[in-house]
């Protein structure tokens, strides 16, 4: 592809400034004696999606800060040995006095760098190391804020320490940092949900001249809330939260969250739709919205994501091939795969009303489509005893069938190679001979089943009250030959060294079509923001970060492959009905038409960068530094954030009138192949962005 057109390939329209204007390794952030800490009990230490965020943002925050960003962290022994690479800070810095300061009054610190894109600096506390201090901690915690906590929550109690900790550490690189330039020293220490919340706690009680940032990806009373079933958004408004809190015996939990949320100078969520939610359970309004991004790796040719597609698709046919042996009646060139993932919570990721929806258009599709088939793919972690014995056989069959033909293609290719050698014509007897059609019928009778393709991968513990395997049974989803729909419930994450798939999980992304995640809790969503950046279109809805924060930025959002689903003004039936509707239409498009969309869908993969969204968490730094130093207001007062815009695509008809009929002939196998770029409507639509 020229380098001008793959200059076309992404716009913006009326769009705000990113960080590439900032990037200067911390260059301007020296000059001004400026520094910045992350504290967040995820740093190098893998326990919840918080771990993302903080790990793909590194690359930014350090090409911006440089040597003056930090992360703090809890010491984890068995993620810090794997993740990161200990060394001292030079001689003369004020974070290795700090450190040393810390050492000496007994606290085990561990320095180094994280071994992640951008090679983070980062402190790590040893929480055992001070629990000598925690009577003390907790005393002086009840004694500034009346804030009690229960001696037997050891989270809590950890949450203590390494909040006291960061404080203590703080103060100590305060009074090392006046001496390192003739610049005032200006602090800005930035906390990450509950855990690391108390450090803002004890800051601000303790009057340290530093200026604070925390952010909430989800309120911990919003949590508890949404799996307990209750109405949560149409209630958000009514509760109690005191005495929610208390039955659910979090109250001394949420009490920190609250307090930090309240005590820090600026105050982020990550999505609007948690915005509100703390508006209400945490009675304060954030400041900004700091959605989350992604470390994005473009291809330098338009059509590289999509030959990965491909590439990844066929590993998907050939587990699809093992497991459906038997009842391998459908074409696989006319078999999309759609699929859902994260952790195994049924309601709150939307299970419950993606399973109906797929009985829905399991209808559909027997009535107005039949030679189009879905295979929905399941994938949440639960407790296995192991592998189906039905599924590994599968696998072993198939298996024995290919490498028989493929023998048997190679002698038949010797005898071909002999027979012309000497000048014959060969003929069917010649080359298949009676041994090669016993080999193939005994592989054939070992592909008969008397059952039917099993619904899981694996032996699922108390499986007849497993919430996804009862919603299957009462749905009548059992992979018979008439459904046009099969389901494949796989409850362990995807790893490349997987006896059944051999992928890891962005490779099965890569290889499926649609993505789809219609959750009723959902802060912010990576899964679906994952498959965005890899061009793969996605289902989400109005209650998850990510879907709204796609519906204020694209004017059109299916147009680009984001289907977003009402979960918020509807009841739950009619976001059935336009789960399995928004499904069925995608069912109906062409070869062609999908390719074109995930063209468009891999173009916003510009706007989930870090190097854009990462503008939003300068900016709530910068309030912060202009809060507690408003000598810093003239410096920053020209930089605001716009707003993201993307228009709806130039070759997208305004209306279904208008649009040409959208389930033509089937298109010839071969005729279209998957890594084709971009239709001349395309190309059209990239020369009047390009004019704009």
């Amino acid at each position: 592809m020229s380098k001008e057109r793959a200059s076309r390939r992404f716009y913006r329209m009326d769009s705000t400034h990113d960080l590439s204007g900032f990037l200067d390794r911390g260059h301007t952030a020296e000059q001004e004696n400026r520094w910045n800490f992350e504290a967040a009990w995820e740093v190098a230490n893998k326990v919840g999606g918080i771990y993302t965020v903080i790990r793909s943002k590194a690359y930014v925050s350090t090409e911006e800060l440089g040597d003056q960003y930090c992360m703090i962290g809890p010491f984890k022994e068995q993620c810090a040995r794997t993740e990161v690479e200990e060394a001292e800070f030079p001689l003369h810095n004020p974070l290795r006095t700090a450190v040393q300061s810390m050492r000496d009054q007994g606290y085990k610190v561990v320095t180094g760098t994280w071994l992640v894109d951008g090679n983070p600096q980062v402190i790590l506390f040893d929480i055992g190391s001070a629990s000598w201090k925690l009577d003390e901690y907790k005393q002086e915690l009840w004694s500034s804020t009346n804030l009690g906590i229960p001696h037997l929550d050891i989270e809590a109690n950890d949450a203590v320490i390494m909040g006291y900790l960061v404080c203590q550490f703080i103060s100590e690189f305060r009074k090392a940092a006046e001496s390192y330039s003739s610049q005032p020293p200006r602090i800005l220490v930035h906390c990450h949900e509950w855990q690391a919340g108390v450090g803002i706690i004890a800051l601000r009680t303790r009057h340290v001249d530093v200026a604070t940032v925390f952010t909430t990806h989800a309120t911990l009373l919003g949590r508890y809330l949404c799996a307990g079933k209750t109405d949560f958004y149409n209630n958000l408004d009514k509760f109690n939260v005191d005495e929610e809190a208390g039955k659910r015996q979090i109250y001394h939990r949420y009490c920190m969250e609250r307090a930090a949320a309240h005590l820090c100078h600026v105050f982020t969520t990550v999505s609007d739709i948690t915005g509100i939610e703390a508006k209400h359970l945490l009675k304060r309004d954030p400041d900004i919205i700091t959605p989350n991004g992604l470390n994005v790796k473009k291809f330098s040719a338009l059509h590289e994501f999509q030959n990965l597609h491909a590439v990844s698709k066929e590993k998907i046919h050939e587990f699809v091939r093992g497991h459906f042996y038997g009842h391998f009646d459908f074409d696989l060139d006319k078999t999309l795969y759609f699929f859902t993932a994260g952790r195994y919570e049924f309601g709150n990721k939307g299970a419950d009303i993606f399973i109906e929806a797929l009985a829905r258009l399991n209808h559909y599709l027997k009535t107005s489509k039949p030679d189009v088939t879905i295979v929905a793919f399941m994938i949440f972690p639960a407790r296995t005893n192991n592998f189906n014995v039905e599924s590994l056989r599968g696998h072993a069959v198939t298996k024995s069938l290919r490498d028989t033909i493929n023998t048997i293609q190679q002698d038949i290719g010797k005898r071909m190679y002999e027979l012309c050698l000497s000048g014959r014509l060969p003929d069917a007897q010649d080359l298949l001979l009676k041994d090669d059609i016993i080999k193939i019928k005994r592989c054939l009778y070992a592909l008969q089943r008397n059952g039917l393709p099993p619904i899981t991968t694996h032996n699922v513990v108390d499986d007849w009250n497993d919430p996804i395997l009862t919603a299957i049974r009462r749905c009548n989803l059992f992979n018979t030959v008439h459904d046009r729909v099969k389901i494949v419930f796989h409850p362990e994450f995807l790893s490349s060294t997987n006896p059944l798939f051999g992928l890891d999980y962005e490779e099965f992304v890569r290889g499926c079509h649609l993505g789809v995640f219609p959750s009723y809790y959902e802060p912010w969503g990576y899964t679906p923001a994952e498959c965005t950046v890899m061009g793969i279109p996605s289902v989400t809805t109005n209650l998850s970060g990510f879907g709204c924060f796609m519906h204020d930025h694209i004017a059109d959002p299916m147009s680009y492959g984001i289907y977003i689903v009402d979960r918020r003004f509807i009841d739950v039936e009619a976001s059935v009905q336009q789960l399995a509707q928004y499904m069925f239409d995608f069912a109906r498009l062409s070869r062609r038409q999908r390719i074109i969309q995930r063209n468009r869908t891999e173009r916003l993969s510009d706007l989930l960068d870090w190097r854009n969204l990462g503008v939003y968490y300068r900016q709530a730094r910068i309030k912060a530094l202009t809060t507690v130093y408003p000598e810093f207001a003239s410096q920053f007062s020209d930089e605001n954030v716009g707003k993201f815009s993307y228009p709806r695509p130039f070759s997208e008809p305004p209306s279904p009138s208008s649009s040409r009929i959208t389930t033509p002939a089937a298109s010839v196998h071969g005729s279209d192949d998957e890594d084709e770029v971009d239709d001349e409507k395309e190309l059209e639509e990239l020369r009047q962005a390009n004019g704009r």
